[in-house]
């Protein structure tokens, strides 16, 4: 099992202030990890707030500490619980990821939140937490509108193409 490589300090500070108010808006806190992003998100007044953790032994950790009523954590592969956020209509104006570094995401994670297209509402954004050895593939209809870099980590942020000049990034 790889070790849990969570979100710096300066990063989550970084994205909470590039993308602003949550209060009232929805957010998806893909590999959750140690559950921080969505725990913030929570704080911020995102409602509803998903996250999707694989591993069952940090799930239980994220449910432990959890005390907001608009979150749901799902324990499970993050295709699978794209598949049950889609059999369930939801849909996020916030979608957060941070994957595993070093294991091709970068590469197959736009193209999976792709064919779950409904899953980002209208005027909705992609964050993808990635190394900066990591390549990014960007797949219609995403298009790449910033890159922020903090020391060897990359914030991708991505919109819809025909959305992309309705709400430039901060």
């Amino acid at each position: 099992m790889k070790e849990v490589r969570p979100t710096t300090g300066m990063v989550l500070q970084a994205l909470f202030n590039i993308i602003g108010d949550l209060r009232g808006r929805s957010f998806l806190d893909l590999f959750s990890g140690t559950g921080r992003i969505a725990f913030e998100a929570c704080r911020r007044g995102a409602d509803p707030v998903v996250s999707v953790e694989l591993l069952r032994s940090r799930s239980q950790e994220i449910w432990k500490k959890n005390s907001y009523d608009a979150h749901t954590h799902l324990s499970m592969d993050v295709r699978k619980g794209l598949s049950w956020i889609d059999r369930r209509n939801m849909s996020f104006d916030f979608i957060f990821a941070d994957p595993p570094y070093g294991e091709g995401w970068g590469r197959s994670l736009p193209e999976l939140l792709a064919s779950r297209g409904s899953v980002l509402a209208e005027g909705g954004l992609i964050v993808i937490e990635r190394s900066v050895e990591d390549a990014l593939a960007i797949v219609d209809p995403w298009v790449l509108v910033d890159e922020r870099k903090y020391g060897r980590s990359v914030l991708s942020f991505l919109r819809r193409s025909n959305e992309e000049e309705e709400e430039e990034v901060r």
